[in-house]
């Protein structure tokens, strides 16, 4: 066999092939659509769950920076921030003359659910609180509607 024999034998095979391929079924797509709905109805409330559980988390962590940073002004400063000078007072000098801050890179930080923190002074489990009201923005609540604290 000669070269161009060899080649157009070969391009035969594969247009051969190429035809005898076969795309899915709109059955054989249908039921891949099925199961995968059933595994996100599955796994999707689970997903959610851990959502609300990593919030409350993350509340529970800035809300410890947050002691942290109140405590570096309380060494410079000898007191916690007045209620009415807050939270802001780790950021912006209220008029103290030992004011060494700003205590916080980046400024206060809004809770998980884009509301404020809540300051107290004083507190009412502590020296001074800090908490968030949870998902609700209600006292109380459970699960992710809980409020997460300084005390806690």
């Amino acid at each position: 066999m000669t070269k161009a024999e060899l080649t157009n034998r070969g391009k035969r095979e594969t247009e051969r092939r190429l035809r005898n391929q076969r795309g899915f079924s709109l059955m054989e797509l249908m039921i891949v659509m099925v199961i995968l709905g059933l595994l996100a109805s599955l796994v999707g409330p689970a997903m959610f769950k851990k959502l609300g559980t990593a919030k409350q988390k993350t509340a529970q962590t800035q809300i410890g920076m947050l002691m942290a940073s109140l405590d570096a002004y309380r060494l410079d400063i000898g007191h916690y921030p007045s209620q009415q000078e807050g939270l802001d007072a780790l950021v912006v000098n209220p008029g103290e003359d030992k004011w060494d801050g700003p205590y916080l890179k980046k400024g206060v930080p809004m809770d998980p659910w884009d509301n404020e923190y809540h300051y107290q002074n004083p507190g009412e489990h502590g020296e001074v609180d800090i908490y968030s009201l949870g998902a609700d923005n209600r006292e109380g609540g459970e699960k992710e509607n809980a409020d997460v604290g300084s005390w806690e």
